[in-house]
């Protein structure tokens, strides 16, 4: 040992030898100490010596944000995506307008915030990412494995709208919208470019255009953004089972996309907290730009009452009460890990009891927000085609790619606000893809001891994850790439995996590793104990809430359809299911292996497999009456884990 070790033996009894239970290991990770000591010779002189031997080890230090805005940016963008703009607004209107604010607020608190500030403590306790950090309690390490299950899934599935919105963006550069017109080669002969039900006239319609045509032929036409959607855009098959061609064009957007996405990445949070400056607050901008634009419609008034008009009598339907509940899962991003490793770069320090409610009140608002730029382009356009709103108000990518590129077409200088919307989309989507890009690579090196560290390592695995997606996104340009793509969004990142997610997440932290013990150490980070409604919520509330709506999925379940004509497969419906359980299964697979693979009675497994893993950065923060020899080691009986035991003298 060199010196500074030597020295630090006065106070400590310092030997290497194979695990032996009860004692520290530094970290896989070797993650680094922050600014803080402890009072006590002993403890200080441990933490001394660990750092040189990590520094001769030749761990890497873990990166910590440089400033404390670039987390909040980082979980804006990622936890703010296009949900917020395309699923809140309409199950808003769809739930009884502002009624649908009630259930939502109440499952803020009891679900969202919960769960929400669960996921960032533990990344910012543990430092490590959305696997090491169940080493609080390695039993259930498939916890770790399930959200990078889902957040892989998500990662593939998701980019498919940023390409989609990337060719829709390129196609806006025109002086006329090719959405806008039915005089292009992937147009049919029913194609109509306007169509108003006031026209009709005793059931005809005079207009030379279209010839005198009754309203019932007329009901047969397309619209030529719908005919741009499949026919151009998808150049949709008629079921999964025809793949078709591959979309070349699409294959161009989607590489592109994927090189932002590397790019944002590749150097950690470093260089991923400063793009998201932009990435996360470019949107808030268009957004503000295309309200005022909105509500100087006409229209626009009658859109936005639409909207936000309270029917009372739907707070009786338990619908309601579950598509609250489900969206709150969806919109904070729960259950993925990426907050977990985005926590993980935190000062041990940081006060993230109060990040997680300015986290919450943004993304919230956000949704809330979007709602009235939504519905008053929806109320233009309805007002334009003289329809009820009910007919033109959609959700999902059937707002995002036909009724709001269908209003914009509809106003003056259209291809100016059509490339805003879709720069917002673009952006909206981005951050939070390489965010959950940075989640995954993050759990995949934390697993890499720091033996194993090599120069380019993150570059490296950003690539391979990069490169993996990408190939299997080829199954999602083709002919029949739409069906894939449902199969995916249906079923791998579904309500029922977030839920089952997260009641266990809550189950093991609040049952397994202890509410109040987490509680305190909590309290060791940010200086105070945050409100006893958030353990009771951990304890009770909130795994009870995530069961109920979870159970409710199951039991109303229903096959998957497209456009509610197309239904799948049976053997689509079992490869979705097969995506769905490879996450699920983790938890009581991995948790029955490890029972069985050790010895002694169940309690006494039981025992040893929940005992917590620390890192060295615990040892620094340690409170001075602590127990140090509850600090329990990492892989007991490994070759490769030379561990060095801390003793105090004291």
């Amino acid at each position: 040992m060199e010196k500074s070790s030597l020295d630090a033996d006065c106070a400590l009894n310092m030997v290497l030898v194979e695990e032996k239970k009860g004692h520290l290991i530094p970290n896989g990770n070797a993650h680094q100490g922050v600014n803080g000591t402890l009072n006590g010779g002993p403890v200080s002189a441990a933490t001394g010596a660990i750092s040189a031997v990590e520094k001769r080890q030749g761990y890497p230090e873990r990166e910590t944000w440089t400033r404390q805005m670039d987390f909040i940016m980082s979980c804006v963008g990622f936890a703010v995506g296009l949900g917020n703009v395309w699923r809140f607004p309409y199950l808003c209107y769809k739930n009884g307008g502002g009624v649908f604010l009630i259930p939502y607020v109440l499952f803020i608190f009891l679900g969202g915030i919960p769960i929400f500030f669960l996921e960032i403590a533990l990344g910012q306790f543990m430092k490590a990412g959305s696997i090491n950090v169940w080493n609080i309690a390695p039993l259930f390490k498939g916890l770790g494995f399930a959200s990078m299950v889902i957040v892989f899934f998500c990662n593939t599935y998701y980019i498919m709208v940023l390409a989609w919105g990337f060719y829709y963006l390129i196609k806006s550069f025109n002086s006329t919208l090719p959405w806008s017109t039915c005089d292009n080669p992937w147009n049919s002969e029913n194609c109509i470019e306007i169509f108003r039900h006031s026209d009709c006239h005793n059931g005809t319609i005079g207009n030379a255009t279209f010839g005198n045509m009754t309203c019932e032929e007329l009901a047969n036409g397309r619209s030529p953004i719908i005919e741009f959607w499949e026919n151009k855009v998808l150049n949709i098959s008629d079921g999964l089972d025809q793949p078709g061609d591959i979309n070349w064009e699409m294959v161009l957007c989607l590489m592109a996309v994927w090189v932002m996405v590397y790019f944002c990445v590749w150097k950690g949070v470093k260089s991923t907290g400063k793009i998201v400056y932009v990435t996360a607050t470019f949107p808030y901008v268009v957004l503000i730009i295309l309200l005022v634009r909105g509500v100087t419609l006409p229209g626009a008034y009658d859109g936005i009452m639409y909207y936000v008009k309270p029917d009372w009598s739907k707070l009786g339907e338990a619908q309601v009460w579950i598509d609250a509940g489900t969206q709150i899962f969806f919109s904070y991003a729960i259950g993925l890990g990426a907050l977990t490793a985005l926590g993980s770069y935190n000062r041990f320090n940081n006060d993230c009891y109060k990040d997680a409610f300015v986290l919450a009140f943004i993304n919230s608002g956000t949704s809330f927000f979007s709602g009235f730029v939504v519905f008053s382009i929806l109320g233009f356009m309805a007002s334009e085609q003289g329809v009820d709103i009910s007919k033109v108000a959609e959700s999902g990518p059937g707002l995002a790619f036909i009724a709001y590129p269908k209003a914009i077409s509809m106003m003056p200088v259209a291809p100016v606000w059509a490339a805003l919307f879709f720069i917002m989309l673009l952006l909206l989507g981005l951050d939070s893809q390489f965010v959950g890009v940075e989640g995954f690579v993050t759990g995949i090196l934390d697993l890499f001891p720091g033996k194993y560290y090599m120069r380019f390592q993150r570059e490296i695995a950003v690539a391979i994850c990069c490169l993996l997606c990408f190939i299997i996104d080829l199954s999602m340009v083709t002919q029949g790439g739409m069906y894939v793509f449902q199969l995916f969004d249906y079923y791998s990142a579904s309500g029922m995996t977030l839920l089952w997610q997260a009641f266990w997440e809550c189950v093991v932290v609040a049952w397994v590793y202890g509410a109040d013990r987490f509680m305190d150490d909590i309290a060791r980070m940010i200086g105070y104990r945050p409100f006893p409604w958030i353990k009771w919520c951990w304890s009770f509330i909130t795994p009870c809430v995530c069961m109920a709506i979870f159970l409710f999925h199951l039991l109303n379940y229903k096959p998957l359809t497209y456009n509610n004509v197309y239904v799948y497969p049976w053997w689509g419906e079992v490869i979705g299911w097969c995506m769905a359980l490879s996450s699920m299964l983790c938890i009581p697979v991995s948790l029955v292996y490890k029972l069985a693979g050790s010895k002694g009675t169940f309690r006494e497994r039981w025992e040893s497999l929940t005992k917590p893993v620390w890192g060295a950065h615990h040892l620094e923060y340690m409170a001075p009456d602590t127990d140090i020899k509850s600090l329990t080691s990492l892989s007991p009986g490994t070759e490769e884990n030379k561990v060095i035991i801390f003793e105090s003298v004291m």
